[in-house]
This record gives C-alpha cells, sequence and structure tokens, in this order.
C-alpha cells in the first residue's frame, strides 16, 4: 500500500511539473487562485469570531 501513494505521488509531481512548464501563465493563476480562496477563508473565520465576540 504504501507504494501506492508513493507512485500517486510522483505522478502528481510530475504533472504539476509538466503543467507549469507548458502553461506557465495558467499555473500562476492556478496558484493565484488558491492563495486569494486561503485569504477569503482566512478573513471570513475572522469575521466569523469577531462578530461572535461582539455579540
Amino acid at each position: 500500500m504504501k507504494w501506492v501513494k508513493r507512485i500517486i505521488l510522483v505522478l502528481v509531481v510530475v504533472f504539476a511539473a509538466f503543467y507549469v512548464i507548458t502553461r506557465p501563465e495558467d499555473a500562476a493563476n492556478v496558484v493565484q487562485g488558491a492563495f486569494g480562496a486561503v485569504f477569503t477563508a482566512t478573513e471570513a473565520i475572522g469575521q466569523f469570531f469577531s462578530s461572535l465576540a461582539s455579540s
């Protein structure tokens, strides 16, 4: 079972490298979108706790 995880990890890394090499602008947009989603989620959680504390 350990080797299956290793093969999947290698395939994901190879695919990511291929994607970055062949489509660098699209890869940058994906990373930017992911960071934007994390920032938005963090902001929403902070707003929730601020609202909770002020109630």
